[in-house]
This record gives C-alpha cells, structure tokens and sequence, in this order.
C-alpha cells in the first residue's frame, strides 16, 4: 500500500521527446475528432440501439472503442481492475481530470453527470450532450434537483449512471469529501451503487501533470496531456456498496474508503 506522499509522483525532469509525441499524436487525434461526428450519429440512433454485436449494442460498442481510442492516443495503456455491474447501476468514482468519463466508458457505456462548463467545451460539450451527458450547475440547488431526477428516471428505465461525488476534480493526491446527497438517487430507484477508482501514472503512483492546474482551462490541459509520457490509466471497479434506506452519508462515506483503500491512500 502506498502513503500519500508516495502515491503522488513527482514531476519529472525536462522531457525532450514532448516535441516529437506531437508529431503523431496530433494528427491521430484531429483524425479520430473527424470519425467521432458520423460515429455520433450513428451510434446515437434507435437503429444502434436495437442491433447488437455479439452481446452489447452497436450503440454501446461503438461508445466504448472510441472512449478507448481515445484514450490510448494521449499514449495511455488502459488497465481495468474488476468488472462493472451489468443493468442499472450508480457508478461513484473518483475524479482527476476530464479523461475520466472516456477511461469508464471504455468499460461501459454510460449517462455522466458534469459540471455544465463542459457542455461550452469545442467538440467535447457537442459529444457529452450527443452521449447523454446530465450537466449540473454548480452551486445552484435547484439544477441539482432537475439532475437527480433525471438521474432517477435513467436508472428507472435500467440505464446505468456514473456520477463524480466530490463535486469537482482533485489534484490526485487524495480523495475529497463525498456529498451524499446524490446517492439518494440509488436509493429512490433501488438500484446498486458501485465505487469506481481511478488513477493515471506509473507503478501505482498519480502521475502530477493530469489534473488540471489551479485555475487551467481546458485546451491547455489538453495540449499538456497529449505530450506527456506513456502512462497508465487506471480503472477499478470495486464491490458494490449496500443500500442503507436513510443512511445515504454512510453510503458516501463508505464509497470513498473502498476508492481511498484501492488506491492505496491508507486513512485521511
């Protein structure tokens, strides 16, 4: 197990091959946003939902090899730990970087709620909203009110939902403070809730560079994680937590420290 200081990489020293990753990654990335606009329409039809490849739809096939791609072309080896519930499930992880979406898609298709800045993103807020995305205001009771219930109704209809209950991304040298609140919606739809964790780095350690700097906007991190270093991304799909009918913060609190012990934080 790791303590938090080492769980944390430290910045590496001056890397003169950032230069050349750029060399092949742009273009892989510029060709594969140009196959995500008929993907999108293809994938997101009543058609591919209804046709299947082999035991998932072609809808849900295509989310997953083009979260997947996507991933792999920041030069990320995906390394998935346990297998995601099937049916309708809320999925709770915690959140480092805005990779984190694609790294559990690539497992499993799903509906995310996200902080409604993303939906102004260029091309990613255009595919959030095609995927289903629920955008949340932040800090406004009423926007995450009309979120849990349509949070509800997906997991009613048996749609899986992945939600970040932290409330924003951290810096990955620990896990924040779950709000409970939003586990109510597990609750209210009887569904199970499943703790998700995630890490990017090397030999188990969060590599520094992937989360977002203190106030960074978007294109820089972006620019700054398609240079890096090869580096895995993470995925741990642990055991599901038990619904505890007017305990929803015990259920928050116990979600955290099944993400905290699997990353090997030890108690903070």
């Amino acid at each position: 197990m790791h303590s938090p200081a080492q769980t944390l990489a430290t910045p590496a020293p001056a890397d003169r091959l950032r230069p050349l990753r750029y060399v092949w990654r742009v273009p892989l990335l510029f060709f594969h946003g140009m196959v995500a606009v008929p993907l999108t329409l293809c994938a997101f039809n009543p058609l591919a939902k209804r046709m299947r490849i082999g035991s998932t739809t072609v809808e849900k096939f295509l989310v997953r090899w083009w979260s997947g791609r996507l991933i792999r072309i920041f030069g990320m080896r995906i390394r998935a730990f346990g297998e995601p519930l099937p049916d309708a499930v809320l999925f709770v992880a915690n959140h480092i970087s805005w990779l984190d979406i694609e790294l559990m898609h690539s497992q499993r298709a799903m509906s995310f709620v996200a902080k409604s800045e993303i939906e102004r993103w260029p091309f990613i807020g255009w595919l959030a909203a095609s995927a289903g995305t629920i955008f949340h205001r932040r800090g406004s009771s009423d926007s995450l009110a009309a979120v849990m219930g349509v949070v509800v109704e997906r997991l009613q209809e048996g749609r899986p939902v992945g939600v970040f209950p932290e409330g924003g991304s951290g810096h990955g040298e620990r896990v924040g403070t779950f709000h409970a609140r939003i586990f109510q919606t597990a609750l209210d739809a009887q569904v199970p809730v499943q703790p998700v964790a995630l890490r990017y780095g090397r030999d188990g350690t969060q590599d520094p560079s992937v989360p977002f700097a203190r106030k960074e906007k978007f294109f820089p991190n972006l620019v700054r994680l398609l240079g890096n270093p090869r580096m895995d991304a993470e995925v741990h799909f642990l055991e599901p937590v038990a619904l505890a009918p007017e305990a929803r913060r015990r259920m928050a609190e116990e979600s955290r420290a099944r993400i905290t012990a699997a990353l090997g934080y030890g108690d903070d």
